[in-house]
């Protein structure tokens, strides 16, 4: 008879086959009250499983991240069980759970209404009243799709048919409704409770592709309570009035056209930015000892096979064809062609570490839908670098790649920052001791940083292990930008090498290295995360000179040719517009300073500064105000 083994490591002795309830039940009556669902030797179950022997068993509620998902699931199939019942012959297609909520993908010819939305909210909350039981069934693969087939929900039949042979149908009622699903569920819909809302509607692919029909896409989010669904909302909200999109188009920095999607035009302003960011990250990297290359676009078909990224990537790598019958590839990372640096010229263990970095462009297919402003491209720039050293330097330098990207993020506003360790995925390449080495180093360097750190299993990139910088913005959003990745196995494939002080022969170790990850990307961060409102040394226009009236447009262009000396980003208004007004104008496009003078800043050869976001202004004597810029206008390096 079983004994249940709890992750502190009690042992509680049972005489016959149990279930979930039976287990929370004996360690608390609150815990049995609150019990979403358990992991039984690791493997997440429903709370109705039966355990006819000794095991180690978990319990998750609403508060564990394991219980939401859960309860996020359930909203999705409740979802699902409401749009059938308003709207019969809707087919359903998949509904996962995903980041803060859910969605469904429904078929259905006649578009989906905001009122409709209104109302199958409304049914949901009936069917959370209603609190139907929850029962998992395996059926056989050709009962399966014959029923759903005779029901008319054929995306269903086909998600079956493509189910492997040796994993079970597995079919979950919620009362009289029914859906294919792997679980697992709460016991009764009643149990994910209220907190909950639908907020959109979108289209979607068949499968993600353009050539299927296209579904339409219900979104939702699910909370443990009223509270977090309100702050959330609100964070919605303000995320909205933050969209880099809008505040680009305000800022004039950039913009995207159908004829490349995916890829940035970059306006003058949107340019700076860029180049400031890059001028910033060159001089942290020259401090801690990188030297910056740049390598080829497009690469030889055989180099991006030998690496192991043909296989890995080749579907989202932008190819072309010769006249002379060769295939070439548009890098969609910058690895290969540094190594290929590396390989110049003889090599010794006293050149080591050697750190190569680069700000090298890079090119992947992402689906249209995919797409999202500058969060999600098909062009962008990696701030990559490629650390080369021996086994026994590994600890050291990824601490040292930690403690920058730490400086970097803090450099830019970012204080809040989670680590992320990723262990091997099933599809990888190298021997498994081989990554037991890469793995054991990285974890090493983590404790001694004696940082916060989550673990994601088997989310390893295919050639090592990698750590994941995940930084916290102002309005409590996660966003996964840097990486460092332990990688033992593409120097071997690549042949690089370097002489050891024996004398023989030795593959070195590549430590993989991205501090913003793409800069197009943490732009878009940067811009959400201030709200427009750039720090002064960031502001791709720093400084905007406003005469009052005509008679002070000489002055003003003093004012100007003083700041432009001590390289600050100024322009000035010479047009005959009410000040006022461009006050208001240069405030939307968040100019972080005004240089406002009249008759009284000619007379005393002062100006008045008026500063984004503060109705105060104050008036000082032109150098004093020009130096005072300056100070603020250095870049944030000791």
């Amino acid at each position: 008879m079983p004994d249940i083994i709890l992750s502190d490591g009690k042992k509680i002795p049972f005489s016959k086959t149990i279930d979930g309830f039976e287990i929370a039940k004996k360690i608390s009556k609150s815990l049995a009250k609150e019990a979403c669902v358990m992991s039984v030797d690791g493997e997440l179950k429903d709370l109705n499983f039966l355990i006819n022997k000794s095991v180690e068993v978990k319990i998750f509620t609403a508060k564990d991240k394991e219980g939401l998902e859960v309860i996020r699931h359930d909203a999705a199939h409740i979802l699902a069980m409401a749009v059938q019942e308003l709207f019969p012959g809707t087919q359903v297609t998949i509904g996962p759970v995903i980041e803060d909520g859910f969605y469904y993908d429904f078929s259905r010819k006649k578009p989906f209404t905001d009122e409709d939305l209104k109302n199958i909210e409304n049914k949901m909350r009936e069917i959370v009243d209603r609190d139907d039981l929850t029962k998992r069934e395996i059926w056989k693969r050709d009962k399966a799709i014959e029923h759903f087939k005779k029901i008319g929900e054929h995306y269903k039949a086909e998600i079956i048919k493509d189910i492997p042979n040796n994993e079970e149908v597995s079919i979950y009622h919620h009362g009289k409704w029914h859906d294919l699903c792997r679980g697992p569920h709460l016991p009764s819909t009643g149990k994910i409770g209220k907190a909950f809302k639908l907020t959109k509607v979108s289209g979607a692919y068949w499968r993600g592709d353009s050539k299927n029909e296209m579904l339409q896409r219900i979104y939702g989010t699910c909370w443990r309570n009223k509270k977090e669904l309100d702050e959330y909302l609100l964070r919605l909200e303000e995320a909205e009035k933050r969209d880099h999109r809008k505040l680009g188009k305000e800022m004039d920095l950039f913009h995207f056209r159908e004829e490349s999607p995916g890829a940035v035009f970059w306006h003058h302003k949107g340019w700076t930015l860029f180049q400031t960011l890059i001028g910033y990250m060159r001089k942290k990297q020259r401090i801690a000892g990188y030297k910056e290359i740049n390598t080829p676009e497009i690469l030889d078909k055989t180099l991006w096979e030998q690496s192991g990224h043909w296989e890995k990537f080749g579907e989202n790598m932008f190819t072309s064809e010769t006249p002379d019958e060769k295939t070439f590839a548009i890098k969609p990372m910058n690895c290969p062609g540094c190594i290929q640096v590396f390989n110049q010229g003889l090599k010794s263990y006293r050149d080591l570490p050697l750190k190569l970095s680069e700000f090298g462009k890079v090119h992947r297919y992402e689906p249209s839908g995919a797409l999202h402003g500058l969060l999600r491209v098909r062009a962008f720039t990696q701030d990559d670098a490629h650390i080369f050293c021996t086994e026994e330097q590994i600890t050291e330098e990824c601490l040292s790649v930690t403690n920058l990207i730490l400086e970097i993020y803090k450099d830019l506003g970012f204080e809040n920052v989670l680590l992320q360790f990723s262990d091997r995925p099933k599809k990888r390449v190298g021997d498994d001791k081989i990554w037991d080495k890469a793995e054991s180093a990285l974890l090493k360097a983590i404790k001694q940083s004696k940082l916060k750190y989550e673990i994601n299993k088997g989310d390893g990139a295919f050639y090592g292990p990698k750590i994941d910088f995940v930084l916290r913005d102002t309005i409590g959003r996660d966003w996964q930008c840097g990486t460092l990745q332990v990688d033992l196995n593409l120097p071997s494939r690549l042949g690089a090498s370097y002489v050891d002080s024996d004398g023989s022969k030795k593959i070195p170790v590549m430590l993989h290295r991205a501090l913003f990850g793409s800069l197009e990307r943490f732009i878009g961060i940067l811009i959400e995360h201030y709200a427009g409102k750039l720090p002064l040394w960031l502001a791709p226009l720093q400084v905007v000179v406003l005469p009052i009236a005509p008679e002070f447009d000489n002055y003003a262009k003093k004012i100007f040719e003083e700041c432009v000396k001590a390289d600050i980003n100024t322009q000035v208004d010479l047009k005959n517009q009410k000040i006022n007004y461009k006050i208001r104008e240069y405030s939307l496009s968040k100019v972080p300073l005004l240089l406002i003078c009249g008759q009284k800043e000619v007379k005393d050869n002062s100006v008045t500064i008026r500063r984004l976001g503060s109705e105060k202004q104050e008036t000082l004597p032109l150098d004093q105000a020009i130096k005072q810029i300056s100070l603020k206008n250095k870049l944030p390096i000791n």
